[in-house]
This record gives structure tokens, C-alpha cells and sequence, in this order.
């Protein structure tokens, strides 16, 4: 008999690497392995992952060769930067007369601090002439007299043309130096900007670059032949080479792994995301079925590495409570794993007697208002943890579950203090900490201007249970905790598509401009190991910056799922009516493909236009798309432009902000095509000409158009 096939993700923390298998055609879990992080091993962190590769391998019974796709995040690059843990960078600026005056200004980029009294090891020498070989040689020879270890060109505008930053690349590799060019990092205007990014990520290069071939030696020897691909700090994963080039891309990447997770296994399409720690927990959105982006700042800076919008509160399942006149003053930052002390539910309770309430300076820094109990057992700490599990909001299944009487035990001293029951002081314990991650909670929602119908708060990290239930209570909001919340990174490595993102600035561009961009991104991820019919990609045009941006995204194989696994029609009615707030009998479905259904509900408004609802959902359940009102058209790949054409003519807008075209998805397949973000009919047309390519004629497309307001 056959091994089943398996989806290995592993995720490199500061303390432990984790491990999971993940059945290739049911995508569910099958196994998991911890071990400690590997920092001091002679091969470092990748000794770790292979140590925690082989257990897991064993204890599923698979051979390496059952490995279908294999991938692992890590902190090493942020661990690099946030401790100045980064290589001497020796910054080669290009030009004569006024671009000389710009590059030159670029040497105070040194400046840039790692850690606090700490700067960025960067020297400066310029080349007036790139294609003097001579005069280049001397500038390297020079930057590495000075401890330089990589180079980095730089020139203006080269992202139009890079020729110059080329000729010094090419000098200094003929010469054995490790360099890259700006325009090899970024494609975007901003010279300075460019540069910025370019040097961050030869700080981290070096190392980077060694950890990539002892990881990549180390799996090839343990017998896995599927390619290696390691996880980007937007969500998606990326090639072992390309992580060579760009290891900026991983900076950031742990809080990616685990939102990428809760897409793919809690099929959210609408909500918060929250990692809970032991100390901190990481907030990010999904919209539409997307994580949010943004440009990340990195040393102080921001940079034009697109990164997942997280937003990082100092409050987690450790976090201790602080008392002042009586009461409780606050919770956090300072966690029970940084004073040095066990949380006291999780202790005996004849360890418990006795109990009385002291106050303590965990730091030598810190206040001395941290709360702790003294008792027959020693001291304890009184935790987040302690509050949830004295409520009953951890499950008996969850990694911070904690015996009932012992979490009564350590809440009583407090509850006596506050002249209030257990329960009382728990939920004032609660309240403090959750008080903090609400206030980022809703202004994440207002500025992506979530729909409050839709929203739920999904919990992951192996201290969900002590933030998520309690703020879903006070939010009104539906709150679950995630399966296998304490390893939904790895399996978010596990589960992430291969992504690659390309930019242009592109004044006016027109539709051939456009659609180039789009297919170079889909020839990115497809070079990269995506399969072809799997691919997806979002383009973007900004009108305010010019900006031409595409997303691609796309699995390694063609995940087929077993069809016996996907819901019924009946099912699929239920969570769609759920979301539109009406009855499941009054549902129309509008289309059906081999992988989603659209339902849809006539809205009556008076005087007006009834408004059409849709919802579409994949044979999974997951809402891929939300629309309060739109048509849904069903045609074929034959007549879709010309459908398309009439019907985006009669939804484009007018107003002060110009001519706005619709937003636009098609359904191909198992594929959504996202149009939304081009609004020139022209340029929308020519997109969707490009989704079609390839498909034949009869294939059935749903076309569904919503007016912009």
C-alpha cells in the first residue's frame, strides 16, 4: 500500500522549532514534533529542523520521499536585526554632477541604528563612472580594507535603467565579493527608499546565505527530494534561491506563518486573527479572504518590503497582573517567563495553601507593583492563564488548560483584595489585559473599514484561549479558537501558497503595460514551482502614485481535493444565510462552478433600486466574496468579454474622482480572479483576456460586478 503523500511545515522559534504533517489530499493534520532551536549546534537552527523533520517522519510512519511540499519559517532574520546580529555593508554609490550629490547623501545611512547604541556597520565610496572597471576595483578594494562583506550598488533611477549598477555587480563578482544591486531588490522609485531596503538586506545576507545551504544540504541528505521553500513576512512561501537573493523577505515571516494558517484551516474570510504568547500577541486582519499588507518599517525606517500589517500588544498568557491602592491597575508587559516564576495555576493545589498577595519588581527597571502570591509551594505568579481557566474559557483540550481548583486557588488572595468573588476578580484580570488588545482591534477594523456583520476574531498561539474568548464576549463579536491553536504556524508554513509580488511605476499606463506586469508575476511564482493551473493574481493600480502592483499566488501541485470531504449544497446554504442575515429558503443560487456556488438575495429599498446580495463559497465553506450588491452573470470563456464589456458599461461610475470602472471577479474554475483593483475599462478588459488565455472556449465563467460607491 501506498504512503499517503504529506505537507511538511516547520517553524523555527527563539526557544522551539515545531514540526507538522499535513495530509496532502484531505489537508488535515496528521502529526506534529517539537525540539529545542538549535542556536548553539555547529550547523545552527538548521540542525533543528532536521532533528525535528526526522521525528516528525517517524512518529506519521512516512519516508522522506512521502514529502510533497516542504517548507519552514524562521526568526533568524529578525533575530539578526533586532540584536544587531548583521554583517559590515560596504554602499557603492553611482553618478556624476547632480546624482552624485544624491548617492553621496546616502552615506548617512550608517546612522541607522540596530540597537540601541548601536548603528548599521556601513562605509561609503563613490564611482563616478561604472563602466571605469578600474576605478570600481579600487572603490571595492577599498570598502573591503574598511570590513566591508557585502556590497551594495546604488544609482538613481535604476530602476529604468541598470546599467550601471550592473557594471559595478559584474566587476565585483568577477572579483569573488558577495553584492547586489537596488534595482535587484525593489523596482520602485525613491532612491533613498531603495537603498534602504538594498542595505537591510545585505546586513543579513551572510548569514542568511549560509543558514539557506546547510539547510539545504542538510534536507537533501536526510533524503527529501521535494524542493525546500521557506516563508516570506507577507503570507506566502518562496524558493530556496529566491531567499537567497532577497532574504529581507523573511523578515517578519512568524507572525505571516500564523494568519496564513488561520486562511487556510479556519476558513476565515472576514476578521481578526490573534496570536497569543506567552507575552505578546500579534493582531492582523483578513479582508475578503486576504491578509492585509503594508509596507514595513524596519531599524526606524520604513522600507519597500511588503509585509503583513500585524500589530504586536504587550499582552499574553504569562502577562501578570499590577495592583496599586487595592485594585487592579493594569496587566502586563512584564510576563511571568521574564520574572522567572510558574503561573500558580498550573501548580498542585496543596501547593496553593496558604495563600497570600504580594507585590514584586520583576526587572531591576521594573515597578514593584507586579502581583504574586506567596504560599505553602512557594511563589507564583498570577497570569492571564490563571484569570481563563478560573472562568472556564480554556478547553480541557488546550495546551493552557490548568487544573479548575488550582486556577480557583490562585485567584482567591486576589478576589479577597478586590472585596469581589473568584469570578470577579478573573474577569477584572481579563478586562485589564483584553482592554489593550480591543483598543488595536478596532482601530484595525475601522481602518480597513471591516464589515461588523462579518467580523469574527479567530485565536491561534498557544495562549489563544486567555484573550480571544473573553474579548469576542466583550465585543458582541463570534470568537473560535483555532485548531491546533499552539502549532498554527507550522501549519501555516505547511499550507502557504507560493507568492511573488512585482511593482512598477508606470506613468499612464495603459492596458499592454498593465497586463505585462501581471504575467511577469505569474512567470514568477510559476519559475518558482507553482503549478499552472493554480495560479492567481491581484493587480493594483494606484493613479495617485502610479503605481502598477501585482500579486501572485499559486500551490506547488494541484491540490485535489477528496470531494467526499467538501459540504453539501444544504450546508453551504446555511453558512451563506448565516452571513446575509435571512433565512436559507429565500436564497436564489445564481451559478454554480466545479468549485463554488454564488448565492444571492433581492434586498426591496423604497423609491429605489432593490439592492442584489451575493455571497460566493468555495466547496469548503470558506466566503471568497462578499458584495452587498451585484449582478452575476454565467456565460462562457467565448463570451465573456463581450458580457463583460456591457456590463461593466453600465456599472462605471462618474464623479469628481474621474470615470471608475466596477469592481470586478470572475470565476474560472477552481480559480477567483480579482480585478478590483483596476478601475479603467481599457485596462480591466485587457486583464480579463489574460485570466482566459489557455482555457477553452466552452469553459463556464461567472462574471460578478459590483458598482463602486
Amino acid at each position: 500500500m501506498t504512503n499517503p503523500r504529506i505537507r511538511v511545515g516547520i517553524d523555527v522559534g527563539g526557544t522551539f522549532t515545531d514540526a507538522v504533517a499535513i495530509d496532502a489530499a484531505t489537508m488535515q493534520l496528521v502529526g506534529q514534533a517539537k525540539v529545542p532551536t538549535s542556536h548553539q549546534h555547529v550547523d545552527g537552527v538548521a540542525h533543528g529542523i532536521v532533528e525535528a523533520l526526522e521525528q516528525l517522519l517517524d512518529r506519521v510512519g512516512a519516508r522522506p520521499e512521502d514529502v510533497a511540499f516542504l517548507a519552514h519559517g524562521t526568526t533568524q532574520a529578525t533575530n539578526a536585526l533586532l540584536e544587531g546580529d548583521v554583517a559590515a555593508v560596504g554602499l557603492i554609490g553611482i553618478g556624476s554632477g547632480p546624482g552624485a550629490v544624491m548617492t553621496r547623501h546616502l552615506a548617512s545611512l550608517r546612522k541607522l541604528e540596530t540597537t540601541p547604541g548601536r548603528h548599521l556597520p556601513l562605509t561609503y565610496a563613490h564611482v563616478a563612472d561604472p563602466t571605469d572597471a578600474v576605478a570600481v576595483k579600487a572603490a571595492i578594494e577599498q570598502l573591503q580594507q574598511e570590513g566591508a562583506q557585502v556590497l551594495v550598488a546604488t544609482e538613481p533611477f535604476s530602476v529604468d535603467s541598470s546599467d550601471g549598477e550592473d557594471e559595478v555587480l559584474a566587476v565585483a563578482r568577477e572579483n569573488g565579493v558577495l553584492a547586489a544591486g537596488a534595482h535587484e531588490i525593489t523596482s520602485l522609485y525613491g532612491l533613498r527608499k531603495r537603498t534602504r531596503t538594498a542595505v537591510v538586506n545585505a546586513a543579513i545576507l551572510p548569514k542568511m546565505l549560509a543558514t539557506a545551504d546547510l539547510v539545504d544540504s542538510s534536507i537533501s541528505k536526510a533524503g527529501v527530494t521535494a524542493p525546500l521553500m521557506v516563508m516570506r513576512c507577507d503570507g506566502g512561501v518562496m524558493s530556496l534561491d529566491e531567499m537567497r537573493r532577497r532574504p529581507l523577505l523573511t523578515v517578519l515571516s512568524g507572525p505571516a506563518a500564523g494568519v496564513a494558517g488561520a486562511l487556510m484551516q479556519e476558513r476565515v474570510s472576514e476578521g481578526i486573527f490573534l496570536e497569543t504568547g506567552g507575552t505578546s500577541t500579534d493582531i492582523s486582519v483578513i479582508h475578503r479572504g486576504k491578509v492585509a499588507i503594508r509596507y514595513a518599517t524596519i531599524l526606524g525606517e520604513q522600507t519597500y518590503l511588503s509585509a503583513l500589517d500585524v500589530r504586536t500588544v504587550g499582552i499574553g498568557g504569562g502577562s501578570m497582573v499590577r495592583l496599586g491602592a487595592g485594585a487592579v491597575t493594569a496587566v502586563g508587559p512584564r510576563s511571568a517567563h521574564i520574572a522567572g516564576l510558574p503561573y500558580a495555576c498550573f501548580a498542585n493545589p496543596e501547593d496553593l495553601q496558604d495563600a497570600r498577595i504580594a507585590t514584586i519588581r520583576p526587572m531591576a527597571d521594573d515597578p514593584d507593583d507586579y502581583a504574586v502570591i506567596d504560599s505553602a509551594g512557594g511563589r507564583f505568579a498570577i497570569t492571564m492563564t490563571c484569570a481563563a481557566n478560573a472562568l472556564g474559557l480554556v478547553p480541557e483540550t488546550d495546551f493552557a488548560h490548568s487544573d479548575p481548583t488550582s486556577a480557583q486557588l490562585a485567584l482567591a488572595p486576589l478576589a479577597q483584595l478586590l472585596g469581589t468573588d473568584v469570578a470577579g476578580a478573573a474577569r477584572t484580570v481579563l478586562d485589564g489585559g483584553i482592554g489593550q488588545v480591543r483598543a488595536v482591534v478596532d482601530r484595525m477594523v475601522r481602518d480597513y473599514r471591516l464589515d461588523q456583520d462579518e467580523i469574527r476574531l479567530v485565536g491561534g498561539g498557544g495562549g489563544a484561549a486567555t484573550v480571544t474568548p473573553h474579548l469576542g464576549q466583550t465585543m458582541g463579536l463570534p470568537q473560535a479558537i483555532a485548531d491546533h491553536n499552539e502549532v498554527i504556524s507550522p501549519i501555516g508554513v505547511a499550507l502557504a501558497l507560493i507568492r511573488e509580488q512585482i511593482e512598477r511605476i508606470i506613468p499612464g499606463a495603459g492596458p499592454d503595460q498593465i497586463l505585462a506586469v501581471r504575467n511577469e508575476a505569474a512567470q514568477a511564482v510559476l519559475a518558482e514551482g507553482a503549478a499552472p493551473g493554480a495560479i492567481e493574481v491581484d493587480v493594483t493600480v494606484d493613479a495617485q502614485t502610479n503605481t502598477v502592483r501585482a500579486v501572485a499566488t499559486g500551490a506547488s501541485e494541484l491540490r485535489t481535493r477528496d470531494r467526499s470531504q467538501h459540504l453539501a449544497e444544504a450546508e453551504l446554504r446555511a453558512i451563506a444565510a448565516e452571513s446575509l442575515r435571512v433565512d436559507p429558503d429565500v436564497l436564489e443560487v445564481l451559478a454554480h462552478t466545479v468549485a463554488h456556488i454564488v448565492f444571492g438575495v433581492e434586498r426591496p429599498r423604497r423609491w429605489r433600486r432593490p439592492h442584489h446580495s451575493v455571497r460566493v463559497l468555495d466547496s469548503d465553506g470558506v466566503i471568497r466574496l462578499v458584495s452587498a450588491d451585484a449582478q452575476v452573470e454565467v456565460t462562457n470563456v467565448a463570451g465573456t468579454i463581450e458580457a463583460l464589456r456591457g456590463l461593466v458599461h453600465a456599472s462605471t461610475t462618474y464623479g469628481d474622482g474621474g470615470v471608475r470602472a466596477p469592481a470586478v471577479h470572475l470565476l474560472l474554475g477552481t480559480r477567483v480572479a480579482d480585478l478590483t483593483g483596476v478601475l479603467d475599462t481599457e485596462a480591466l478588459l485587457a486583464l480579463a483576456q489574460g485570466e482566459l488565455s489557455n482555457l477553452p472556449g466552452d469553459a463556464t465563467v461567472v462574471a460578478i460586478v459590483e458598482p463602486r460607491s
